[in-house]
């Protein structure tokens, strides 16, 4: 691009422009996802396929509930257990 040419239009040129190009990116890749959706309809294992993805969204979902919904124990509440844990054990 040359000087001239990147300074044809203003801001709200630019602003234009780079809106049509990300829809021109989203139908592009909607109409690749549809193709895809397309020949995965034609297969005949079609219920198998979807019943993986099923399990596997599943999965997922696990895995992120796990990782965010559980708070790890207070450090201090850790230490505590281990100090009782040693007492128990020293008593024994």
């Amino acid at each position: 691009m040359t000087r001239e040419a990147s300074r044809i239009g203003g801001l709200g040129e630019r602003a234009v422009l780079l809106a049509v190009g990300l829809a021109d990116l989203g139908v592009s890749t909607l109409g690749a996802a549809l193709g895809t959706a397309q020949g995965l309809l034609r297969r005949s294992d079609t219920s198998e396929l979807a019943a993986e993805a099923e399990n596997d969204l599943l999965a997922r979902g696990r895995l992120v509930r796990d990782r965010f919904a559980t708070v790890p124990p207070a450090h201090l509440e850790t230490l505590a257990r281990h100090t009782l844990a040693r007492r128990a054990a020293d008593d024994i």
